[in-house]
């Protein structure tokens, strides 16, 4: 399969503090890829320099074929990228902000179809500072999405978003995921990686903790299952077991076919993520020093 993204043994340091510990990570063309991480983990420093906006110390990268550090206006032209937030815009409206930004792009779609994209019809020329949170950062994604780029690097994109525009948000990305746009993304929600998501990795004090797909991330697909159910005599109870589906026909049998509040529960997304960080996050939650190292 084509690679959209190869590093090999990234690293970049601020000084003597390292936001970026020797990286290794490969993404497919046609990947959604979540980048997941507690504060200062070294997310922010990682997608900078796979998007040619900040220089590596070490490592070899590659990004659709070439070097970040080094590629011209056409790499460029392939990429789309939608940052935390976007200024300097509150005296244009959304259609005037697609319609300028899509000159710069060789294969621009169409700003009509954009602004319905990203649900901004009823929106469209309205001037951008007078746009609520979320609808602000729709106008961000569209912006992002107007260059019909090969490679979407989208960091926090539903910030701000309420949880029917996050649906229609998830709706739009596979979209252009099933058309072919690889797409890097970074967020805090972890149901979002989860429904999103090809792929997953865990990154904190500038390590790849782990890698893998939403569904067996920190080997959460093998881990043992918590059966919950109430007995004869109206008790909870609960018990591991590594074979869920026996206990269950088990206890079907026992109580003639129906199991009182009878719930079946492995580790979640959030439950891996949290037992991998755990090690690298103080008490406030937020990665050790991480004040000291910008993201």
């Amino acid at each position: 399969m084509d690679t959209a993204i190869h590093v090999s043994g990234l690293r970049k340091a601020y000084g003597a503090r390292a936001a970026v510990d020797g990286i290794d990570l490969d993404i497919v063309r046609g990947e959604v890829f979540a980048l997941l991480g507690p504060n200062g983990a070294g997310k922010t420093t990682t997608v900078e320099v796979l998007e040619g906006f900040r220089q590596r110390d070490a490592g070899d990268v590659s990004v659709l074929g070439e070097d970040p550090q080094t590629a011209g206006l056409d790499w460029r032209d392939r990429l789309g990228i939608v940052l935390q937030s976007s200024t300097g815009l509150d005296l244009i409206t959304p259609r005037e902000a697609l319609a300028s930004t899509a000159k710069v792009y060789s294969r621009a779609r169409d700003v009509d179809e954009v602004i319905a994209a990203v649900g901004l019809v009823d929106k469209a020329d309205d001037r951008i500072g007078k746009l609520s949170g979320g609808q602000r950062r729709r106008v961000d994604v569209g912006l992002g999405i107007i260059g019909s780029p090969d490679l979407l690097f989208l960091d926090e994109p539903t910030t701000g978003f309420d949880p029917q525009a996050r649906r229609d948000f998830w709706q739009l990305i596979r979209s252009l995921a099933g058309g072919g746009t690889t797409i890097l993304l970074t967020t805090h929600y972890l149901d979002e990686a989860e429904h999103l998501a090809d792929r997953v990795g865990v990154i904190a004090a500038g390590r790849m903790l782990a890698l893998d797909t939403p569904a067996n991330l920190g080997g959460r697909g093998s881990s043992q299952a918590t059966v919950t159910w109430e007995d004869d005599a109206g008790t909870r109870r609960t018990e591991r077991t590594s074979t869920p589906t026996q206990l269950v026909t088990e206890l079907a049998a026992r109580h003639n076919g129906e199991v009182p509040k009878l719930t079946v529960s492995r580790p979640s997304l959030e439950d891996v993520y949290l037992s991998l960080i755990a090690p690298h996050v103080g008490a406030s939650g937020d990665e050790r020093e991480a004040q000291a190292v910008p993201a």
